[in-house]
């Protein structure tokens, strides 16, 4: 199964005013992409400035796409969208 891997670093330096408020609809947007069945997995960085998302059932163009509606998009220091396939022998 093709999937899509997105590590999403954030700029923890110049976090604005309303950091907590971009938080929870981050966390909205992301509980959505799982309740329509884009979301694979979900994974919070220890050091607490992004995360790693594995998207399925979708092809990179809507996945970019989506990536950029993210509250958290503004917020970004980086962002890297990796397509990748999932091997089914191991």
């Amino acid at each position: 199964m093709n999937k899509i891997l997105v590590v999403l670093t954030i700029d923890t330096d110049n976090l604005p005013a309303n950091f907590p408020q971009i938080l929870q609809e981050e966390r909205a947007m992301v509980s959505q992409w799982k309740k329509d069945g884009f979301l694979d997995q979900l994974f919070l960085r220890p050091t607490k400035d992004g995360a790693v998302l594995i998207l399925k059932n979708l092809d990179e163009e809507t996945a970019n796409k989506m990536v950029r509606e993210l509250p958290f998009y503004e917020l970004k220091k980086s962002i890297l969208i990796i397509p990748i396939i999932q091997d089914m022998n191991i």
